[in-house]
């Protein structure tokens, strides 16, 4: 896909949905996709703007902040508790395992609340921001685009052991992938196939992957599932032994675009880490047929993906005078800037 250098509701933003609000959602009642279309209506530009320029020099960055709404949502819903830094009263999010050394764009975030508060002080959330940037990524890599629901509020406090307990592993089986899902309110298989298949660019570590080409299973070889010729090129990536934090594509076609392959290449037995091959690889999963038809289907992929992107984005959210509009994402607002709020001032944390 194309990009303008621009991103705006008159050129690339004519496929955000979101920013011509040219869809109902069955989502939250409070949650609604004109929320910020008085109080605050360059926010998709801002944040499309942003991105764009990002991928210039980091072309994975739509996946990781993708990743990073997801691994939010899954931990005590969408409320931007994992762009918390540590505090006095809690630990953060991003030293938890699934995060540690891996999650990343914390740093684009900033940049996006920064040039969002002159523009709009006081009005849109981190969680708003994190759910945004993350279907402005989708859209901006290929993929398909829909209106978000929008009016959450962010959260006060980080959960570090939820982030540890509550986010599937790459090396969970089938029925651990369903029942993690399910805890987060994710219970349709189709959430489950159709949001895996973020998996279709970004990046994975080699040490998410090396137990499965050397060791599976305790086994002292190699997941039996991979296809052999793509096991010798991750070897060849990813030693025995070797760099932990090598990375490696999800999907070896088309690493950077947003597309069904992925789907395609778990049939070829070429999913990456162990919990998405499980997906085809389960003999009589009932997940079978989806891989089968996304593979087959892009646009039913498609509206599989945004369907499960809005039933994730409701898991949980903070509405109305839950919570806090944060100043700053990495930084619980103050008491005397909360007491500012209420008298209608703006002031720094």
């Amino acid at each position: 896909m194309v990009v303008s250098p621009s991103f705006s509701c008159s050129v690339v933003g004519a496929l955000i949905l979101g920013c011509l609000l040219l869809q109902a959602s069955n989502s939250n009642a409070q949650l609604r996709p004109d929320f910020y279309f008085r109080t605050c209506p360059r926010v998709f530009d801002i944040i499309g703007n942003i991105i764009v320029r990002e991928m210039g020099s980091d072309p994975r960055i739509t996946a990781s902040l993708l990743r990073l709404h997801f691994h939010d949502c899954f931990v005590n819903g969408c409320d931007a508790s994992i762009l918390l830094d540590t505090s006095a009263s809690f630990r953060t999010e991003k030293d938890a395992l699934p995060n540690a050394n891996s999650a990343r764009g914390f740093n684009v975030i900033d940049r996006m609340k920064t040039q969002i508060e002159r523009a709009c002080p006081r009005t849109v959330s981190c969680a708003d921001i994190l759910t945004i940037a993350s279907q402005v990524s989708v859209v901006l890599s290929g993929g398909p685009s829909w209106s978000v629901p929008l009016g959450r509020r962010d959260g006060l406090q980080a959960f570090f052991d939820g982030a540890n307990t509550l986010l599937p592993s790459p090396f969970f089986t089938l029925d651990e992938l369903k029942a993690s899902f399910a805890f987060a309110g994710l219970n349709r298989t189709s959430d489950l196939v159709a949001l895996s298949g973020a998996h279709t660019f970004g990046r994975a570590q080699c040490q998410l992957v090396t137990p499965r080409l050397y060791n599976f299973n305790n086994t002292n070889g190699p997941d039996p599932s991979i296809d052999t010729t793509y096991l010798t090129q991750l070897r060849a990536l990813c030693p025995e032994n070797g760099d932990g934090t090598v990375v490696a594509n999800f999907d070896p076609v088309t690493p950077n675009t947003f597309d069904n392959q992925y789907y395609t290449n778990l049939r070829n037995g070429r999913g990456l880490i162990q919990s998405d091959q499980e997906l085809f690889s389960t003999p009589q999963a009932d997940t079978i047929p989806l891989v089968e038809q996304y593979s087959s289907n892009r646009s039913v992929f498609f509206k599989a993906f945004v369907e499960a992107m809005i039933r994730m984005g409701d898991l949980q959210p903070l509405t109305g005078n839950q919570g806090q509009i944060r100043l700053n994402c990495r930084v619980v607002n103050s008491r005397r800037s909360v007491e500012n709020d209420d008298d209608g001032v703006v002031s720094s944390i």
